[in-house]
């Protein structure tokens, strides 16, 4: 387990991380989200033993970074940002020189480099100097370095940067199946890579964590959650809009444009007040917002059906994550 407490870092004036505790157990992919500047990359470096904290502390399998910090780098795997690596060295080189100080040598240290060669995909580009490579391939010797001695602790920061999207999936497969069975913390202002790869996810912003949950239930805190989205055709949908008003737990509607964006029901050149025309029949596309902890979905459906309007979509909404990051991190909710 790696178990944060308290931990705080300040330079000068500027409170870079403030007092964040947490834990991640062992078969978890943890997410720390935040923006730019939010102190992910810092919280990475004070729990790798890279820097030190201004206050707090924090373990891996119960060992201190402030007491044991070569016992805490023996059984991390650390990927930094940008990952940083000798660009006079070609790969194979660079990956032999990795796994000497990590204290292999003969058959033993040469296998573990080839094995990472093959996880990591970079047999062709092996013997390239790495100032040579893209900065995906760059990326992926930092991945290879921090796989190779095996560690039952993963701690990646930014580990898809630079990938191109076939490179950055393949990250993620190999990511979730570590996952099975090793503890990952994974720093990203990517809002896909946390529904992609991760079990849970902490938001931190200004340097606090401001949520900690499954995606699921972040997601859950989106205005969208619940909410039901159809699109419906013929005719009697003149008055839908009053009429949808009336299902029992629907707190609002709201007529949507091509856009998806909210807009009121209005009249506009070539539409009536029920939408638009789709072959010559009258459509509306609508969203039905929930009353706080009402189900609507059933009612809606049941509703819709009693007046045998004609529905080309019913979507049950899950909720918007790029919504809640967006409010919890520029102080618009709090956690």
């Amino acid at each position: 387990m790696i178990a944060v407490e308290s931990l705080a870092k300040s330079f000068g004036s500027i409170r870079a991380v403030d007092g964040i505790s947490f834990t991640v157990g062992k078969g978890e992919i943890l997410g720390f989200l935040g923006p730019n500047g939010a102190g992910k990359s810092t919280t990475m470096k004070m729990i790798t033993t890279f820097l030190p904290p201004t206050s707090g502390t924090a373990k891996v399998a119960d060992f201190d970074i402030w007491e044991n910090p070569l016992e805490v780098r023996a059984r991390i795997g650390y990927l930094p940002e940008s990952a940083p690596s000798y660009k006079d060295m070609n790969v194979y080189d660079f990956l032999m020189f990795t796994a000497e100080v990590r204290g292999y040598d003969g058959e033993e240290r040469k296998n573990r480099v080839m094995r990472m060669l093959e996880t990591c995909n970079l047999k062709e580009v092996a013997w390239q100097l790495i100032d040579t490579l893209s900065k995906g391939y760059r990326q992926r010797v930092g991945f290879a370095q921090a796989l190779l001695h095996d560690p039952e602790y993963l701690v990646l920061d930014e580990p898809t940067d630079g990938l191109d999207p076939n490179q950055k999936q393949e990250v993620r497969a190999l990511i979730r199946r570590m996952g099975r069975e090793k503890c990952i913390i994974l720093s990203t202002h990517i809002l896909e890579e946390v529904e992609a790869v991760c079990s849970r996810a902490i938001i931190i912003g200004n340097g606090r964590i401001v949520a900690d949950g499954t995606p699921e239930a972040l997601r859950s805190r989106s205005v969208l959650h619940g909410a039901v989205t159809l699109e419906l055709t013929g005719e009697g949908i003149k008055d839908a809009l009053a009429d949808l008003q009336k299902i029992e737990g629907v707190a609002r509607v709201e007529e949507l444009k091509n856009d998806d964006l909210p807009a009121k029901a209005a009249v506009v050149e070539g539409e009536d007040a029920a939408g638009s025309t789709k072959n010559g029949k009258s459509s509306l596309r609508v969203r039905l917002f929930p009353k706080k902890g009402v189900a609507i979905a059933h009612e809606a459906a049941k509703f819709v059906h009693e007046r045998k309007w004609e529905v080309d979509a019913f979507t049950l909404e899950k909720g918007d994550l790029n919504e809640v990051f967006y409010n919890l991190t520029r102080g618009g909710e709090k956690a």
